[in-house]
């Protein structure tokens, strides 16, 4: 269980800063997600930004998102019922004063992005169409084309970041490594973040160099085989910050969606919860409707919840999948118009047939550790979305809270940054200034970049089978059920794949994807061999039940071997919620 062999590497590639290209700029968010276009859009209110897009923003897990954002816009709705729905979810885990500042300004954030254009599914009378989906007491869904909420949220924001002005964006660039000073540091004082090397497939490598900097790259739904992601959620964020000394937390949490489509051949699509919030049930293979002996919200119970029951009724029956019954559901088609185009391809017809459905590696609730402004460990670094551990989302995150949490996260951040990008302002952060003295780690000589492999005693490194090994043995030993002979197995597995692997200079995507895949699942089955219980979306077989001294954020920093312990920020209050003033109505423009 040695962190020697993950801790050893700082940079994916040798390079010297001398002889690239170099780029300027106030603030560098990276990532074209939710959190990052709208952090972008507050952070050029006071500098010059660049925006850095691993690929095409369509291809993003916010674009993907068919569920919609949570938000009290209706005037039967309070901010006090949906925050303690979130907590309830959170089993307990959750940061009070994080929900109450997203689910808040929740409000807010939707009348801006209906200012800037973004196409809310209205309810016919000038109001917003609101749906329910797992784990809220009250219908405060938001959507867009029904099940294309991502799509159009990506649209907006895009459309509203090149119309501001100071916003640079680099697609298809690949940010390798958060850059750090050459100078010692500690964890409780490490070097500040300078910017980032990145790879672009026409320009090479290029050292982006800014005043302060966003990390907002999404999840890390890859590392398992079974995942509703798409290809490039690999962890790169998590990855490259916790090389550069930040902390990171709660990696045990996964959050598994109940239902992705599971045919022979076809890719785990994701079957939004909003079908289940609109009347679908879940049933096996005979008919019967199992969740209702599940949970007294039955397929609307929380995802740990629902997912479990599935995994519980198909080892039962001995089953490969559940369906999901829609045929009851009226006019399927115009409130699902994605999910029936695709269901079509494969000859389903949701009026008339089951849909089978399996669960899948969805969200990825830990991540790097932030306080209330977005803020890392590692002054000038600041990390938004779900690449983030904020305390939102606790153990278990509520359905819908991730883009209200890009959003108003993004905007925090984006604005605080402004204590980095402008003179006089940074005085408690003064060490995101680039003095001239400091270098980057010095090097021999360049070391040429290979994308071969010398043949090894073992034979040449097969990629594709490290991460195939990688994403099967995650998937059995670290999904929805756990216990701590796998976990232990999992991180010795990985360590033995990484000794081959992590020493590797690659010249490509994928090569550095996979040691970033290494790397995250290492902390994902570390983080959960280290949590003896069950909560939430970690669910162990030798620790069936809750632990109360558990009750805490741990902690993974390079070089250290065992987590430190961050208390929950904020009482956790029981009970119903508390009666309060109704949330006046967001009405459509």
């Amino acid at each position: 269980m040695s962190a020697a062999l993950f801790d050893s590497r700082r940079y994916l590639i040798p390079f010297r800063s001398s002889l690239l290209p170099h780029i300027f700029c106030d603030t560098l968010v990276i990532g074209s997600g939710v959190g990052g276009l709208r952090a972008a859009v507050a952070a050029a209110a006071h500098g010059e930004v660049i925006v850095l897009g691993k690929e095409d923003p369509s291809t993003s897990n916010t674009a993907w998102a068919q569920g919609g954002i949570a938000a009290v816009v209706d005037e039967a709705d309070t901010v006090e019922s949906h925050i303690h729905d979130t907590l309830v979810a959170g089993a307990g885990l959750c940061d009070e004063p994080a929900v109450s500042a997203v689910i808040s300004a929740g409000p807010e954030r939707i009348r801006e992005l209906i200012d800037w254009g973004m196409r809310f599914d209205d309810d016919g009378r000038g109001g917003l169409r609101l749906g329910r989906e797992g784990g809220h007491t009250l219908s405060r869904i938001l959507h867009a084309d029904g099940d294309a909420t991502g799509r159009e949220l990506v649209r907006c924001l895009w459309a509203k970041v090149k119309a501001t002005p100071g916003i640079r964006v680099f697609s298809h660039c690949f940010a390798l490594d958060l850059i750090t000073p050459d100078q010692p540091g500690s964890p409780d004082a490490p070097p500040p973040v300078m910017g980032a090397i990145t790879h672009h497939p026409k320009h090479g490598l290029q050292v982006i160099w800014a005043k302060a900097t966003i990390l907002a790259t999404g999840g890390a739904g890859m590392v398992y085989r079974e995942t509703s992601n798409p290809k490039s959620a690999t962890g790169d964020g998590v990855a490259m910050a916790y090389r550069a000394g930040a902390s990171v937390a709660d990696m045990a949490f996964i959050q598994f969606h109940p239902t992705t489509l599971y045919l022979a051949g076809a890719a785990r699509s994701l079957i939004t919860e909003a079908v289940r919030g609109a009347g679908a049930h879940l049933v096996d293979a005979d008919g019967d409707r199992f969740m209702l002996g599940e949970h007294p919200q039955a397929e609307l119970a929380p995802r740990d919840i629902v997912t479990r029951g599935i995994v519980r009724r198909l080892a039962a029956k001995g089953l490969t999948h559940a369906f999901l019954d829609a045929r009851h559901v009226p006019d399927f088609a115009r409130a699902f118009p994605g999910i029936t185009e695709l269901l079509a391809k494969f000859d389903l017809n949701p009026a008339r047939d089951l849909i089978p459905v399996h669960p899948a590696a969805h969200y990825l609730i830990g991540g790097v550790h932030t306080d209330l402004a977005g803020r890392s460990s590692i002054p000038g670094l600041y990390v938004v979305g779900e690449s983030a551990s904020t305390g939102l989302h606790g153990a278990n995150r509520l359905a819908s809270n991730s883009l209200l949490e890009g959003l108003v996260f993004g905007e925090i951040a984006g604005r605080t940054a402004i204590e980095l990008t402008q003179p006089g302002n940074r005085a408690a952060l003064a060490a995101g200034d680039v003095p001239p003295g400091w270098r980057l780690p010095p090097r021999a000589a360049p070391v040429p970049i290979i994308s071969y492999i010398p043949p090894s005693e073992q034979g040449e490194l097969d990629l594709a089978d490290v991460e195939s090994s990688l994403r099967s043995a995650m998937w059995r030993n670290a999904g929805i059920e756990r216990n701590g002979t796998r976990l232990r197995d999992t991180v010795e597995m990985i360590s033995f794949w990484g000794r081959y692997t992590l020493d590797k200079v690659f010249d490509d995507t994928r090569g550095w994807q996979i040691q970033n895949m290494l790397t995250v699942a290492w902390l994902i089955a570390r983080s959960a061999h280290w949590r003896t219980e069950s909560r939430g979306c970690h669910w162990r077989s030798d620790f069936p039940t809750p632990d109360d001294r558990l009750l805490v954020h741990d902690l993974w920093t390079a070089r250290q071997s065992e987590p430190r312990l961050f208390p929950r920020r904020g009482a956790q209050p029981t009970g119903s919620p508390q009666t309060a003033a109704t949330a006046a109505p967001v009405r459509m423009s």
